[in-house]
């Protein structure tokens, strides 16, 4: 059976509680200290989860049995079960962690200190980080990105205009340069060729050639739209999704072709997105209006939203798109 939402004045057909379960949409309150568990199903919020202050981002473990939310101002990291979204664990002496990833080959664990401008890198032993090297960078990392190859990882600082890249095998600072205006995510393309960096600070997306052991070399822009944020891929293995804050649209980029080929409606500042398993809907969170809003990628159209906390950051469900 099917149910009828309405938001903004379109109706749309929604799965009813007779469909079968599905994992839960966990959505990032950076300014309430919690995360809204969505249910995926009827599309409401069931319960927000008390995590620490700051809550921006967050990402898998390599073994899949949890997700790990960073909480940047209480310095701490929150485990929960991707299936029943119920709190495992907490771990505190993490410094500042406001975006994280692991790299590819799952050896190691990294987080950006945004507020305290350097970068952590952990050896991960499949439950706890070891902190490895603390190293400097330059004002406020924002976001990362590990290439497939697990040798390096790329950053973008937030207030110094830069993007900068650190050998893991040597875990020292090895490359720096310039970018547009205020770049936020970096999304490396598959073919190891590009990374894509979104100018919050101007009207696109800027396009780095990359090679092995070499500087990246700036090679041109995407125009996308004001606010240019952050990169989800579509899971088709040929398009990125990137927000534009400002605009309050979604772009898709070719990345082939590295050329814009469809826009999405996405109101009040869209910000962190996931796709879901089959292609068809956009989650993305709504900073300003603290709503998650829920995307048709064929109609390319707003279905519904769904009230959250303050300040929604971070979206992740366990039922998604591939990440490239």
């Amino acid at each position: 059976m099917l149910a009828l939402a309405a938001s903004s004045g379109l109706a749309v057909a929604l799965p009813t509680a007779q469909a079968a379960p599905r994992p839960p949409v966990l959505v990032l309150n950076s300014q309430s200290g919690s995360v809204s568990v969505i249910d995926a199903t009827r599309w409401v919020e069931e319960r927000r989860i008390a995590t620490g202050k700051e809550p921006h981002h967050l990402y898998m473990t390599p073994d899949e049995k949890s997700v790990i939310v960073a909480n940047a101002g209480s310095d701490s990291l929150t485990f929960i079960d991707p299936r029943t979204a119920e709190v495992q664990r907490t771990l505190r002496g993490i410094i500042d962690p406001y975006h994280l990833r692991f790299s590819p080959d799952m050896r190691w664990f990294i987080t950006a200190a945004n507020r305290l401008n350097h970068i952590d890198l952990y050896r991960w032993d499949g439950s706890k980080p070891e902190l490895a090297k603390r190293i400097p960078t330059g004002r406020t990392p924002s976001h990362l990105w590990v290439d497939a190859g697990s040798t390096t990882v790329w950053s973008s600082m937030q207030d110094s205009d830069e993007l900068v890249a650190i050998d893991l095998a040597t875990q020292k600072l090895t490359h720096r340069v310039q970018t547009g205006s205020r770049p936020a995510d970096v999304f490396g393309t598959p073919d190891g060729k590009h990374l894509l960096v979104g100018l919050t600070g101007s009207t696109g997306v800027q396009v780095f050639d990359i090679a092995p052991g070499q500087a990246p070399q700036a090679s041109g822009m995407i125009p996308t739209g004001k606010g240019a944020h952050a990169f989800r891929a579509l899971g088709d293995g040929r398009h990125v999704l990137v927000s534009n804050r400002v605009a309050n649209t979604i772009s898709q980029i070719d990345y082939t072709t590295l050329k814009v080929v469809a826009e999405f409606p996405a109101p009040s500042g869209p910000d962190c997105m996931d796709v879901s398993a089959d292609g068809s809907l956009i989650m993305v969170g709504s900073r300003w209006a603290g709503k998650l809003t829920l995307i048709d990628v064929a109609k390319r159209a707003v279905i519904t939203q769904v009230k959250v906390g303050k300040s929604p950051h971070g979206v992740w469900t366990l039922d998604h798109a591939t990440r490239i």
